[in-house]
Order: C-alpha cells, then structure tokens, then sequence
C-alpha cells in the first residue's frame, strides 16, 4: 500500500480507538483482532515500530492473529538489531508449529546474526528437508555449510541445483570456493565462469590464487597482472576488496621466484614490492623456505629482510574473508495466515 493510503488507514483507525465510551454507537466501531493487526502492520511500513508493537501486541492475544503478530512482532525486534528476542518470538512460533517453513527460515537468519552458525545450519537442514526443491534456502544452506567448513557437504547441497546454478553467478562463485577448498581443479572452471559475468578483482585474485596451486603458472601471472593494472599506484581500494598494490606485487614475486627459478625477474619485483611499502617479513621468511631457490637468490632476500629490519617495524597486512550467508529480509505475512 502506497505511503498516502497508510497515512489515512492510520488516521482512521487512530479515531476508532479513540473513543473512550461503550455506547451502541461506539461498541460497532470496538477493533476486531484483525484491525489491531492490520494497523500494527501500517505503522510497521511506516518505519514506527514502537506503535507497531502495541498494536501487533494486542493482536497476538487472539488465536486467530497469534501466530502472525508473534512472527512480526519478531521481525520489528530483527530489523533494530534485537535478535535474542526475535529469535524467541520465532523459536515460540516452532514450539506450536515446528513445520513452520516462514519461522524456520527467519531462526536461520536470526542465529546467523548472533553467530550461532551451527544453529543456522540446524534450521537450514529442517527447511530444506521439508521443501527440497527451495533452490534459495539449498544456497543459503550451501553458504553456511561452507562458513562452517563443511565443504564436501555444501558441494553436495549446491550440485543439485546444477541447473539453476548455470544461471545464477551467485551460485557459481559459491560452488568455486567451496571447491577451491576441497583443492579441486573444477573451481579453475567456475571462478572462469564468474569473471566471465562479473568482472571482480578480489575474484579475480583468488582465481590466480587457485590457478598457481594447480600450477598453471603462466595463468596465474597474467592474472594477478590483470588485478595490479586496476589497482592506481599507491593505494587500495574497497571496492577491489582491500587488495593493495605492495601485496599483490609481493605475490607476483614469490610466484616469479617460484616458477622462474634463477631468474632475477622474482628479486627485482620482490624489490618493487617493498619500494611501494611491502614490509611483512614472516611471509619474506617463507619464501626462503621454498624449493628451487638458489642460494644466491635466498641473499638477495635476506638482504632485503635486512633492510626493512633496520628502516622500523615490520608487520603484515591482514586480510579478511567474507563468511557471514547471505540474510534475505524476512518475509511479510498476513492475519489469519499461518506463519
């Protein structure tokens, strides 16, 4: 409904309840259940959940309205950030009903904004046992079987939904990462599939990423080169996922020194790195451990831990993964329906 014809609703239900006496006349206009739902959900479209609560609050206490104002009584409680008591207004929903694919789905939610993954993942499970075919609950479960690094799990979940998958490069991502965990080279294939759609450079870094530990070097390269190039010297950015000139250069170094061993490409782009602010020194240390780097090489890598030693401190950069499943707003019910 239209923000116009709710402020009228609203202003005419508000005159119903404002009459104070119980004559004839006024007894006709005494609000049914449904009218304190139905003007408890105006103000809930409105953004005014304070008066919405009341309302919806009077509502629940007939059978009839019970279950609807409970499960947006819990949707109000969500949407301003007090998820232990949306979770029990759904959770009271289930203790009636526990088929209650609605209130499932939003227990799923809830747990996954008070991190309670592996209750997520119990609700997910219940949903998708009672509605099999629901490819969205089959991703979002997929998505959470894979924060909690259930990755054979979460492939299996996803892989039957092979052909929606082809047309949802949300779900194609998903299936890449989860199989770039499990080290299979199909992830290859899938983060290709992706880029193809959404050019991305944080996935197009983890694409070479995956591409070098299948030891497609020559792929690789061209890869994180293809990242560097939208990267303006100097910076990061957020919308390239925090990624950072010094660190990609950093990479493309220790990849160089791995593939092209003795050649002096990997030093002078390790030396690059550090010119343009590379300092991590535990992750200089490692590149001294891997095979197929001459002694000489190793020097000249000593020598440069050696002068970030002496220029200050030296500390790594962090960088942070995406886990958190996807939260779909929770849905909208009528009185009278069943949650």
């Amino acid at each position: 409904m239209k923000p116009a014809l709710r402020a009228v609703l609203l202003s005419s239900l508000a005159a119903v309840f404002s009459f104070g006496s119980v004559s004839c006349a006024s007894a006709r206009l005494v609000a049914s259940a449904e009218e304190y739902y139905t003007l408890g959900m105006a103000y809930f479209d409105l953004g005014r959940y304070e008066e919405a609560e009341q309302w919806l609050g009077r509502a629940r206490r007939v059978d009839k309205t019970k279950i609807a104002s409970e499960y947006n009584l819990g949707r109000i409680a969500f949407e301003r950030g007090r998820y232990n008591e949306a979770l029990k207004y759904f959770e009271q929903i289930l203790e009636r009903d526990p088929e209650n694919i609605l209130a499932l789905r939003a227990s799923s939610y809830t747990k996954i904004k008070l991190s309670d993954i592996e209750g997520a993942e119990e609700y997910y499970g219940r949903v998708l046992r009672l509605v099999p075919e629901s490819y969205d609950d089959g991703y979002n479960y997929a998505l959470v079987l894979f924060t909690l690094d259930k990755n054979e799990r979460a492939e299996e979940v996803l892989l039957k939904y092979d052909l929606i998958i082809d047309a949802n490069s949300d779900a194609v991502l998903l299936l890449a990462r989860i199989q770039a965990k499990l080290g299979k080279v199909e992830a290859v294939d899938n983060f290709d599939r992706y880029l193809q759609v959404k050019p991305d450079n944080k996935v197009r870094f983890e694409y070479a990423e995956i591409l070098e530990k299948s030891e497609f070097y020559a792929r690789a390269l061209e890869e994180y080169r293809a990242v560097l190039n939208e990267i303006p010297q100097g910076g990061s950015s957020a919308a390239d996922g925090g990624l950072a000139r010094p660190q990609i250069l950093f990479t493309i170094a220790r990849l160089l020194l791995i593939a092209e061993a003795g050649s002096d490409s990997g030093i002078t782009a390790l030396s690059r790195a550090v010119e343009e602010g590379f300092n991590d020194i535990p992750a200089l240390e490692a590149v001294l451990e891997e095979p197929g780097i001459d002694e000489a090489q190793k020097e000249e890598i000593r020598r440069i831990i050696s002068g970030i030693e002496s220029g200050g401190d030296a500390g790594g950069e962090e960088n942070g993964e995406d886990g958190e499943p996807e939260n779909p707003e929770i849905p909208r019910i009528s009185a009278g329906q069943d949650a």
